[in-house]
């Protein structure tokens, strides 16, 4: 059914009744055809996931949980918090008559933006109903169910409280459920402030837009919906997004007024930012106890990535089959060596055609990468395009981890094509997910354990394929039966001929 709520009045009679003797308004009620455990299921991933119902949150850390399972120590804490032993927020106390509190949290909404808003501490409850025993209209086993999520900011006055929240004392999310029947109803209250708020258009707007989302997800739920992406196997949420936050602040203005390309620097910045910050977090947990080895972008484009990095600390350079304007500030020395460099890829294993008597060298070799690196160096591999199939092969050729978040679709070769569906049926079958698909295979026959990240970025073509360990030693691997298995070089030499004379790259 869609979403049609009904609006209750302001005179309307509370359904709630706080033990403080505090009043809660109800706003909104509307039918619903799912149970208890949806209810509870998807209140309990949006507690832990704000961002759902606010575009201007990035998470929710969770800093107290009544849960005996919790672990307090799984507690985010920054260097400052750290160095003054915050100690652990405690609930604020609540309680409804006729309800019993299962479990209570506290969590502290992150937002997006910290210069323009602060963190704010919130408690959120889980109560169910434990109705009067003389009431017999509660009583037996086709009394209706009721379960309760009530959400209190740690904020004593509307001033208090940040953009991203209602200017109010609480947020009530109430299910009632008929077993009989199997039907039920969701309502959304209030605890204003001022009993006036209750005329504030955009604090009842905001309660209509909670209950859809409540609604939706929960339908969702009954109509057999199941998550398909998940985010942050490889690094933690917020680990990810503290960096991500403190390489915004530091860079985002900057470049993005500065930008020197035709592209959009508002999707291109941030994008790199994003793969920035994993790359950092990801770097810091692999090589906590060895030296970074450095790290090598192919099909580097705009230089970005490989700026940021080298900004903070990293080692590296990337090439690229044509420069681009952006280069003249991204590019830097160290060592003797210019961070961008204008390099074709051309692999050994790439056949070369004999040379023709008489006719001028078919290639210009000082523009010319076979792809060899140090051992242990780390590939990235970014939007690479026609490298990206190349890019498991090359990591295994030089014994190092790599990343690859493929883009357009080539082949080994370089000619464009659609890779074949995916082996799991049940996936997408769009160009992009058969892609993703053929060069995890492409990984895989080259002996390495693919791990899958959706990133965190502005892009929907944001995979990240990681290889840093590996099924069998690299000498075992048939890398010229990989490259005939995955349709062979034909034409690749030609087109790599034709890059050392022209300035248009990959």
């Amino acid at each position: 059914m869609a979403y049609d709520p009904t609006a209750l009045e302001p005179t309307a009679e509370p359904i709630l009744h706080d033990e403080s003797g505090d009043v809660w308004h109800p706003l909104f009620r509307h039918e619903c055809a799912f149970g208890p455990d949806v209810f509870e299921d998807v209140m309990m991933n949006l507690v832990k996931n704000p961002n759902i119902n606010s575009s201007w949150l990035f998470r929710a850390d969770i800093l107290h949980d009544s849960d005996p399972a919790w672990d307090p120590s799984s507690v985010p804490v920054s260097p400052d918090e750290a160095a003054q032993g915050v100690q652990q927020q405690q609930p604020v106390p609540v309680a409804f008559r006729h309800y019993s509190n299962d479990r209570v949290l506290v969590r502290r909404l992150i937002p997006r933006n910290t210069r323009r808003d602060d963190p704010l501490d919130q408690t959120c409850m889980f109560a169910s109903c434990t109705p009067d025993a003389d009431s017999d209209a509660n009583a037996g086993p086709g009394a209706t169910a009721r379960s309760l999520v009530v959400y209190l900011p740690h904020a004593s006055s509307p001033d208090a409280l940040p953009f991203y929240h209602p200017k109010v004392r609480g947020v009530a999310h109430l299910h009632e459920w008929d077993p009989a029947r199997a039907v039920g109803t969701v309502s959304i209250h209030y605890l204003f402030f001022d009993e006036a708020d209750f005329a504030v258009e955009k604090l009842v707007r905001t309660a209509r837009m909670l209950l859809s989302v409540l609604y939706k997800h929960g339908q969702g739920r009954v109509a057999g919906y199941t998550k398909r992406v998940h985010h942050d196997v490889v690094i933690p949420q917020a680990r990810f997004q503290d960096r991500y936050t403190r390489l915004k602040l530091k860079y985002a203005k900057e470049l993005v007024e500065t930008w020197a390309e035709t592209t959009d620097p508002t999707k291109h910045v941030f994008e790199d930012l994003g793969i920035a910050a994993f790359l950092i977090e990801l770097w810091a947990e692999m090589y906590r106890d060895v030296p970074f080895p450095g790290f090598v972008d192919i099909g580097c484009g705009n230089g970005l990535l490989v700026w940021l990095l080298v900004q903070e600390g990293y080692s590296g350079w990337g090439f690229d089959a044509r420069a681009r304007k952006s280069w003249a500030k991204y590019k830097t020395c160290h060592a003797g060596r210019d961070s961008l460099q204008r390099l074709v890829l051309l692999p050994d294993a790439v056949a070369r055609p004999p040379p023709a008597d008489g006719q001028e060298p078919a290639l210009d070799l000082s523009q010319i990468h076979n792809g060899a690196f140090a051992k242990g160096t780390f590939i990235v591999s970014n939007h690479a395009d026609e490298l990206t199939p190349w890019t498991p092969i090359l990591a295994t050729l030089s014994e190092s981890p790599f990343i690859m978040i493929p883009c357009c679709s080539h082949t080994l070769g370089g000619q464009k094509h659609r890779a074949p569906l995916p082996r799991d049926r049940t996936k997408s079958q769009s160009t992009y997910s058969c892609l993703v698909d053929w060069a995890a295979q492409i990984a895989e026959d080259c002996g390495w354990v693919v791990e899958t990240e959706m990133l965190r970025i502005p892009s929907t073509r944001n995979t990240a394929m990681l290889g840093r360990r590996r099924t069998r030693d690299g000498q075992e691997v048939d890398i010229d039966g990989v490259i005939a298995k995955y349709g062979g070089t034909e034409g690749y030499f030609a087109s790599a001929a034709k890059l050392t004379k022209t300035e248009k790259g990959h």
